[in-house]
């Protein structure tokens, strides 16, 4: 069981991590070839520390200004370390055409948001199948049960396996019987 995470893990860090970025994308340069982007992040550096020069040393506001030079330093530097291609504005664009050199830009990112919504809606599912057991259903939906939705939130991790399981068994997805058609 353990080793289906890891490699699940293992694939989605592969895919996750951008691949070093070629201009194959119609115009765009990898952004630390960009002077475009050398000029943006030029910019920013002196609008901060065009700030910084209206507080003193080692104030709260200095210190902070500070910090925040040293986060967009950070980030533009990560931008060009990580390959991201840059077009005629200076700025980084995602690259969502299929090919698997650029499938970090958009891939685990939707991965993670489908693994997200999924997980949110199965634990919304547990609980509602969980309040039809109950004595008073309707109010089970209208004033939720904290502790049982934590423990269904817990218990719902692995939902996709769960999904899995129900689809194989065939408690997944209602019977055809059970599914009303209106007259025509």
């Amino acid at each position: 069981m353990s080793n289906i995470y890891l490699t699940w893990f293992l694939v989605l860090t592969y895919l996750g991590t951008p691949q070093l970025a070629s201009a194959d994308v119609s115009g765009l340069v990898p952004c630390k070839e960009s002077p475009v982007f050398e000029r943006r992040i030029n910019g920013s550096i002196q609008k901060l520390n065009t700030r910084l020069i209206n507080y003193k040393e080692n104030t709260p506001a200095y210190l902070a200004l500070k910090e925040q030079i040293n986060r967009t330093k950070g980030r533009f530097v990560k931008y060009g370390e990580q390959g991201l291609l840059c077009g005629a504005d200076g700025l980084p664009h995602l690259i969502a055409d299929g090919r698997l050199n650029h499938s970090g830009d958009i891939l685990a990112p939707a991965f993670l948001f489908l693994y997200i919504a999924g997980y949110i809606g199965w634990a919304g599912r547990s609980y509602l199948k969980y309040t039809r057991t109950t004595e008073k259903p309707n109010e089970g939906e209208i004033i939720i049960n904290v502790p049982v939705a934590i423990g269904m939130i817990s218990a719902t991790v692995f939902w996709p396996i769960l999904a899995w399981n129900e689809l194989i068994l065939g408690e997944l997805l209602a019977s055809s019987e059970s599914v009303t058609i209106s007259p025509r």
